[in-house]
């Protein structure tokens, strides 16, 4: 299996806590999916292993979103194919932090 590069925008907070820029590539081999995206952050990352989705369920967190060429796939199932345009990196793959209060 070829690998692919993807892009992914993070959070201010995940920057800060893995010290890069605002947008990190990364290899992902096989199906490109919300899952195996994840998996190459917290591979190349261990520092934010815990951060996006739960250590014990695999659940994203509450207060992330999945955003990419307009959509949001926050509630795709995690082995759900990424749109294309992320997938051959044309596009990024965003993770939003959610804004929660009155």
């Amino acid at each position: 299996m070829t690998a692919r590069n993807v892009r992914v925008e993070l959070p201010y907070h995940l920057r800060t806590l893995a010290k890069v820029g605002s947008t990190v590539e990364l290899s992902v081999v096989g199906p490109v999916t919300q899952g195996s995206v994840v998996d190459a952050l917290e591979l190349k990352y261990p520092m934010l292993s815990g951060t996006v989705r739960d250590h014990v369920t695999g659940i994203r967190r509450p207060f992330l979103r999945f955003f990419a060429c307009g959509e949001d796939l926050s509630h795709n199932p995690a082995d759900a194919a990424l749109p294309d345009a992320v997938a051959c990196g044309a596009e990024p793959l965003l993770i939003i932090a959610a804004v929660a209060g009155g």
